[in-house]
C-alpha cells in the first residue's frame, strides 16, 4: 500500500546531521540545495508553577530564549529521492525516560496498576496507548508508584524496553486448564511494565489486534492472568485501572473471586475510550474463564440490552466492567453527557451516574514537543516560531508540494507562507468522517489551499475509495494521500501543518487537535465530544478568551465548508491575528499533568486503607 500511494510522487531523502553520515551521502545528494537550519539544545526543565497553571514541560518552554537553538545543515528533501524523508535514521525513538523529578508531588502517594491493550510506543494502534503511557507517567511524576500490565505480544519490539527479564512463572485457568505463564518485568518510557505470555497461542501474530487466536477469549485469559499474577506475587495496589472492553471482565473477576481470596485492598476503575466497542461475549465465552455466565445474563449486570428475548442473549464485557467497577471515567465531560443521552448503554451509565466521570484526555506535553522532536528538521516554539515555517516547507518540498527551485539563503519562499497548508492525521473509519475528509479534499482545491491526509483502514472499501481518491490527486500541486501510518511524518506533519482538520461524526476525546495546537496547526473541528472541550470558534465574540480555532456544528459538506472557508480566509486575511492564534494555541497546556490530578481526585474517592 505505501508504494502503491507514495512512491510515484514522494520517496526523499533527509541527511543525517552527523559529520560522518553528511560525508558518506555528499556525493550523492551534491544536487540537493544545502540550507541552514534549527536543531534545539533545548532541555526541559520541570518547573511548578500553581500561580500560572503551566505544566513544567510548558513552563520550561516559555523561559527559553531564541539563543536556544543552534544552527546545523540542513538537504531539502525532493520527490525523486530513493528513501522517503520520514525513513531517516533518527536518534533513539521516544521521549526521554528519566519521568520529571519536580514537579510537586502528592501528599498521599498510592500504587496503581493499569491492566490495558495498548501502550504507547510498543504496543500502539489508537488513542488508548497513547492515553495510558502519558497518564503513568504523569502520576509517576506525582509521586505515584505505577506499574501497567501488559499482552506480551509477539509483535512487541523488544529493544524498546529497557532490563527486560523473566521475573514469575506461575498457571493461569482458561476452559478447564491451567495455562502456564510466564510475567517479564520491563521499563518503557520510564514506566514499570509487567508483559504476560501465556505458553498458549494466545497474542501471536504480526500485530497487536487481528491474530489468527479467539481475541475476546485471550482477553478473558489476559484480564484472569492479571489477577492471577497479583495473589501469586502478593501485590496489593490501591488502584487497578482497567481500559476499554478488553479488561471489561476483570472487574467482575475480582469482585466474584479473587476479593474473596486473597485480594482485599485494591479498588477498580475502568476508563472508557470509545463508547463504539462493547466487548459482545456469550455466557459459554465467559465461562471460560472461570466464572459462571449464566449468572450475569441480567440487566443489573452484564446482559447485553440489545439482545434481551433473543436465543441466545448475549454479554457486554464493557457493560459488566460499568457495573461492577468503583468509577468509570470516560474521555471528556461532553462525550459523558452523549453518552447518557443515547446508545444503549445510556440506562446503564445512568443507573451508576454517581460514579460516573469525564475528564478530558492530556497529551505527552515530552514526547509531543516542537522544541525537542527528534522527527523534525527545524524546532521552535511559541516564543521562537521561525522553525515552523521550515518544517512547513521541509513537508511540501518532500512531498512535491513546492517546487524544487535554488534557495536564497534562509529564505522560504513567500508562497510558503501565502498558501495554508491543512492537515488530517486519522483512522480512516466511518467515527472520523469520512464523507467529510473525502470532500475537504476538494474544497481545500477550491480554496487554492493545500492538503494532506495521513490515515489508514481495514475496510477494503474505504480502501478503494480513497486509493482512487489517491490515483486522482497525487500527482497534482495541492493535494497528498497517504495511506499508511508513520509516527514519524505524523510529527512533521503537525509541525508543518497551517490547520488541522477534525470532522469526527463523534469523538469521545480527541489528540489530533490537542496535539495540532501544541505545534502551532489552527484546529478545525466539528462540535462533538471532546472537540467541544478543547476547541471554541475564533467568530464567537461571546467567548473571546477561550477562542482558538473553528467549529461547526452540521454532519453536512456545506457545514465543513463554512468552517473551512473561514479559516482560510483568517489566514489570509488577518495574519497578525493568525500569528497571535498561533502562539496562544502552543501555549496551551493540555499536558497530562493537568489531567492526572483530576484521576489522582477519582482514585483517592474510591481507594481503602487496610
Amino acid at each position: 500500500m505505501e508504494c502503491a500511494t507514495v512512491c510515484k510522487f514522494c520517496s526523499p531523502i533527509l541527511l543525517s546531521p552527523r559529520s560522518a553520515v553528511v560525508g558518506k551521502r555528499k556525493q550523492q545528494l551534491s544536487n540537493h540545495t544545502k540550507f541552514k537550519f534549527c536543531y534545539s539544545k533545548f532541555k526541559i526543565q520541570a518547573i511548578h508553577s500553581a500561580q500560572t497553571h503551566l505544566s513544567s514541560e510548558v513552563a520550561a518552554e516559555k523561559s527559553q530564549s531564541s539563543t536556544d537553538f543552534a544552527i546545523g545543515e540542513l538537504v531539502w528533501p525532493s520527490p525523486s529521492d530513493e528513501i522517503p524523508f520520514w525513513k531517516k535514521n533518527f536518534p533513539s525513538w521516544g521521549v526521554n525516560p528519566e519521568v520529571p523529578v519536580d514537579i510537586k508531588k502528592d501528599s498521599d502517594p498510592m500504587h496503581i496498576i493499569h491492566i490495558t491493550a495498548e501502550m504507547a510506543p510498543i504496543a500502539k494502534v489508537g488513542g488508548l496507548g497513547d492515553v495510558v503511557t502519558g497518564l503513568a507517567r504523569a502520576c509517576l511524576s506525582r509521586g505515584h508508584t505505577v506499574d501497567i500490565m501488559l499482552p506480551f505480544y509477539e509483535c512487541i519490539q523488544k529493544q524498546q524496553i529497557k532490563d527486560l527479564k523473566l521475573v514469575t512463572t506461575y498457571n493461569s485457568y482458561h476452559d478447564g486448564n491451567w495455562i502456564q505463564t510466564n510475567a517479564y518485568h520491563g521499563v518503557v518510557s520510564g514506566i514499570s511494565v509487567i508483559f504476560i505470555e501465556p505458553s498458549n497461542q494466545f497474542f501471536k501474530g504480526q500485530n497487536v489486534y487481528g491474530g489468527s487466536y479467539n481475541e475476546l477469549e485471550a482477553y478473558l485469559f489476559f484480564s484472569r492472568a492479571s489477577l492471577e499474577w497479583m495473589q501469586v506475587t502478593g501485590a496489593q495496589p490501591d488502584i487497578i485501572h482497567v481500559h476499554e472492553w478488553q479488561t471489561g471482565a476483570l472487574p467482575l473477576l475480582y469482585w466474584d473471586m479473587y476479593h474473596s481470596l486473597s485480594l482485599k485492598k485494591p479498588r477498580l476503575v475502568l476508563t472508557i475510550h470509545n463508547m463504539e466497542h462493547y466487548g459482545e461475549c456469550t455466557q459459554e465465552q465467559l465461562s471460560k474463564s472461570g466464572l459462571d455466565g449464566f449468572i450475569y445474563a441480567t440487566i443489573e449486570k452484564a446482559v447485553d440490552d440489545r439482545t434481551i428475548g433473543h436465543n441466545p442473549e448475549r454479554l457486554s464485557l464493557l457493560k459488566g466492567g460499568i457495573v461492577y467497577s468503583n468509577a468509570v471515567v470516560t474521555v471528556s465531560p461532553t462525550y459523558l453527557k452523549e453518552t447518557l443521552c443515547t446508545g444503549w448503554l445510556a440506562s446503564t451509565l445512568i443507573r451508576n451516574r454517581d460514579k460516573y466521570f469525564g475528564i478530558v484526555n492530556g497529551i505527552d506535553a515530552a514526547m509531543w514537543n516542537p522544541a525537542t522532536d527528534i522527527f523534525l528538521p527545524a524546532k521552535f516554539n511559541a516564543q521562537n516560531p521561525e522553525g515552523k515555517k521550515l518544517c512547513k516547507y521541509y513537508v511540501q518540498r518532500g512531498l512535491g508540494l513546492a517546487s524544487d527551485g535554488i534557495l536564497d539563503g534562509n529564505h522560504v519562499p513567500d508562497m510558503t507562507h501565502k498558501v495554508p497548508l491543512v492537515v488530517c492525521i486519522t483512522r480512516l473509519v466511518p467515527q472520523k468522517g469520512l464523507h467529510l475528509i473525502s470532500h475537504a479534499i476538494k474544497r481545500v482545491e477550491e480554496l487554492g489551499a493545500q492538503m494532506v491526509i495521513l490515515g489508514k483502514t481495514s475496510d477494503g472499501r474505504v480502501e478503494r475509495e480513497f486509493e482512487g481518491l489517491a490515483k486522482l490527486h497525487n500527482q497534482g500541486p495541492s493535494i497528498r494521500i497517504l495511506l499508511m501510518f508513520s509516527e514519524e511524518l505524523s510529527h512533521m506533519l503537525y509541525a508543518a501543518a497551517d490547520i488541522v482538520l477534525v470532522p469526527s461524526m463523534f469523538e469521545p476525546c480527541g489528540l489530533a487537535q490537542m496535539i495540532g495546537m501544541r505545534y502551532g496547526a489552527v484546529p478545525v473541528v466539528r462540535k462533538t465530544g471532546g472537540l467541544a472541550d478543547t476547541v471554541f470558534d475564533m467568530d464567537d465574540q461571546s467567548n473571546h478568551e477561550m477562542a482558538n480555532g473553528f467549529v461547526f456544528e452540521g454532519i453536512d459538506e456545506g457545514s465543513l465548508d463554512s468552517a473551512l472557508d473561514r479559516a482560510v480566509a483568517h489566514y489570509r486575511q488577518k495574519p497578525d491575528e493568525w500569528n497571535g492564534n498561533v502562539q496562544k494555541v502552543m501555549e496551551l497546556d493540555n499536558s497530562w499533568n493537568n489531567t492526572a490530578g483530576k484521576y489522582i481526585e477519582v482514585y483517592n474517592s474510591v481507594r481503602v486503607r487496610l
